[in-house]
């Protein structure tokens, strides 16, 4: 409907207009008067997709003012009607009267193809190719070769383009017919290196590296693409597949120099931190994910890691700021791991030994057959001077599974001590 809509108030304008024959124009002068009006209506008609009518008003205006590039957009807008016939029809008519123009004959190729007319089509585009030299015919002809299934062909085409400029879509495309259609993944795969070592890894040319890596499961090729991509990219995705990839290679180190240098995961990092015991890095971090998180497991794991690292561990300011971090924890949480921490530095620094002991006990109500809680329990009766109960609770202990700990085994010798020594006196 607005197809027709807009033809007959087309012709109904200008049929009111006293239309002039075309005469030569200077430089940037309009050809004759309505030439403004029929290309506001030939835009219009391309805005609302009537490409039909939009062929058509471009090329009144080309035959009013002889100027090329209206006759270039009336049979682009053929293409993108799928007038393909029309268009060659066209193209042949114009060529014997003008002679050969390379856009034409572009055009014309592009429906010969879209026609699966290939035989036509290649003997115009290889001769297209050789005159233009231009790396857009190069593609057109390798894309008529693909189709025929003539792949070394397509991929001399492909280079002669890539040759030109260097194009990552070009190189992209041609790397996909070597890997897939040939089976040159090797040449394939060094073809795209190349490009990334000397150009760069854009995300196109290391996106189809890492996909032909992950298909011949080379993982170190996999894993030196993806560094490269974050290099230029710094992509969170990206970021966790490296990460995937360290955590199955089992490279801790390499995974953390990783973290440190992106700052892509500190969750990731201290867990590490912690596995390696480096808690002098771990403290810090901690620190600054409960600053932004507000987690209290990062607070409690903060003053564990801020006791492990301490090489004075009686320092007065030290045990203030474990136990203040531990007391917040663990008046808002009962996780097991900081009742007993806070429990054990209690009673092991005799700052409040029986209150120390009451956070045991609550630990105990949640785990009792733990043999590290239990430990905690008897270094508090030891530190109570009970020594019959620490010992009896500590020969528990050393049965359970952890019991074999060289801190239990230090305690049990302390233990062992005290009741000899009680005996001694009496």
């Amino acid at each position: 409907m607005i197809k027709i809509t807009l033809l007959v108030f087309i012709s109904l304008f200008f049929a009111a207009c006293n239309l002039s024959e075309p005469t030569p124009t200077k430089a940037n002068e309009k050809a004759f008067a309505e030439e403004d009006a029929y290309i506001l209506f030939a835009l219009r008609a391309e805005q609302v997709k009537d490409h039909a009518s939009a062929s058509t008003l471009f090329e009144t205006l080309y035959e009013k003012s002889d100027k090329k590039e209206y006759l270039y957009r009336s049979l682009e807008n053929e293409l993108v009607a799928k007038n393909y016939e029309k268009l060659i029809k066209r193209v042949d008519k114009i060529s014997l009267k003008e002679g050969y123009d390379a856009h034409l004959m572009r055009l014309k190729v592009v429906s010969l193809f879209e026609l699966n007319r290939l035989d036509s089509a290649i003997l115009l585009s290889v001769e297209l190719a050789a005159t233009t030299k231009e790396p857009k015919d190069y593609l057109l002809t390798s894309d008529i070769y693909i189709k025929r299934q003539e792949f070394d062909l397509a991929v001399r085409y492909l280079e002669s383009a890539y040759a030109k400029e260097h194009n990552e879509q070009i190189l992209d495309k041609m790397s996909i017919v070597l890997y897939v259609n040939l089976g040159k993944k090797k040449e394939a795969i060094a073809q795209l290196e190349t490009h990334s070592r000397m150009l760069g890894c854009s995300k196109v040319i290391c996106m189809r590296l890492a996909a032909f890596y992950s298909n011949d499961n080379n993982i170190e090729g996999l894993l030196s693409t993806y560094l490269r991509l974050y290099n230029v990219s710094n992509d969170k995705e990206i970021a966790n597949k490296i990460i995937q990839i360290y955590t199955y290679k089992r490279d801790s180190l390499n995974l953390m120099d990783f973290l440190e240098s992106s700052k892509s995961d500190d969750e990731t990092l201290l867990q590490l931190y912690s596995s390696s015991k480096n808690y002098a890095k771990a403290f810090p971090l901690a620190d600054k994910l409960y600053a932004k998180t507000s987690k209290l497991d990062y607070l409690g794991q903060s003053a564990i890691f801020e006791y492990e690292n301490a090489k004075d561990k009686t320092n007065k300011k030290l045990l203030e700021s474990v136990v203040s971090k531990l007391e917040r924890v663990s008046s808002q949480t009962k996780e097991p791991i900081y009742l007993n921490y806070l429990g054990y530095i209690l009673i092991d620094h005799e700052l409040d030994v029986k209150r120390g002991m009451s956070y045991i006990d609550e630990v105990l109500k949640l785990q009792p057959d733990s043999a590290f809680y239990l430990d905690s329990k008897a270094w508090g009766y030891y530190k109570l001077g009970q020594c019959k109960k620490a010992n009896k609770l500590i020969q528990k202990v050393v049965k359970l599974e952890g019991g074999d700990d060289p801190e239990v085994l230090s305690h049990l010798e302390a233990i062992q001590k005290c009741l000899k020594k009680k005996k001694g006196k009496k």
